[in-house]
């Protein structure tokens, strides 16, 4: 079995943290920015983890 290649994409959009998690960045702060609330864009700013329902698949892009 060869090895798996990893999704450039999802390479670009995932990180592993120490503990094994998966770190995302949130969407919607890209543009139309205006109508958005000071509280919403700093809190858009955050990192989050991926939901463990998502994180197998995740895993699977990453070839992890």
């Amino acid at each position: 079995m060869p090895k798996l290649k990893t999704r450039r994409a999802a390479a670009k959009r995932f990180r592993v943290t120490g503990s094994g998690k998966l770190k995302r960045s949130h969407a919607f702060l890209g543009h139309i920015l205006t109508k958005k609330t000071a509280t919403r864009k700093r809190n858009l700013r955050k990192s989050d983890l991926v939901h463990s329902n998502d994180e197998s698949r995740v895993r699977k892009m990453l070839g992890i």
